[in-house]
């Protein structure tokens, strides 16, 4: 079984697939690691994350980065929002996900176009949302909880940016896939939003295994 889980940043869409995973009992990738480990060293060798051939040149890296603590870093973040506007970099990492998703068994990838690009043939598919203020609420809230001197406002401001990237972006757009179920986050517990999920989910595949 393959679900895909699509948002924006600070939706949920991390929580609420690391939850399926222990759920359905399936491997998990945050593919957004992957563009941050592109974003992360292009910072390391001190290449421009504007130009698409230095972005490029930085998609080599090896798995074990993905483990890196520095990728949860909001400059790191803001860095693989840049990067991954380029479309050799979205190319370059295609088959990656692509091998992720079909691997024996299945797979739950959460991202920005899964649904759409990555496994478009996936048994499920959630579009994880929330209001731009309530996800900056919740990113100014983690920042702050780490000790980043930042404020509401500059959070709001960066979370809006990375929304206008990612959906107007000409190569695989941050975009709900039609058959995608929408999740919105904005007054629901975490609880609340998982059970609401999976049941998005088991929906979905009943009706696929009926038809």
């Amino acid at each position: 079984m393959i679900i895909a889980v699509d948002g924006p940043a600070a939706s949920g869409k991390g929580t609420i697939a690391r939850a399926l995973a222990r759920h359905y009992g399936l491997p998990h990738l945050d593919t957004g690691l992957l563009y941050r480990a592109v974003a992360m060293t292009v910072s390391d060798l001190h290449l421009d994350p504007t130009k698409e051939a230095d972005a490029v040149a930085a998609c080599g890296f090896d798995d074990s980065l993905l483990a890196d603590p520095r990728l949860r870093e909001d400059e790191t973040g803001k860095l693989a929002s840049v990067v991954s506007a380029h479309p050799l970099v979205r190319a370059a990492l295609l088959q990656r996900q692509k091998r992720f998703a079909n691997q024996p068994g299945g797979a739950i990838l959460d991202g920005r176009d899964i649904g759409t690009v990555i496994a478009p043939d996936a048994d499920a598919k959630l579009f994880v949302k929330a209001s731009s203020q309530v996800r900056a609420r919740r990113r100014h809230n983690e920042l702050v909880k780490n000790g980043a001197d930042v404020t509401f406002e500059q959070v709001l401001a960066d979370i809006r940016a990375r929304d206008e990237r990612d959906s107007g972006r000409a190569t695989a757009p941050l975009t709900q896939a039609a058959d995608a179920a929408a999740l919105d986050t904005s007054s629901l517990t975490i609880d609340a939003a998982v059970t609401r999920a999976i049941q998005f989910v088991d929906a979905q595949v009943a009706t696929k295994t009926r038809s």
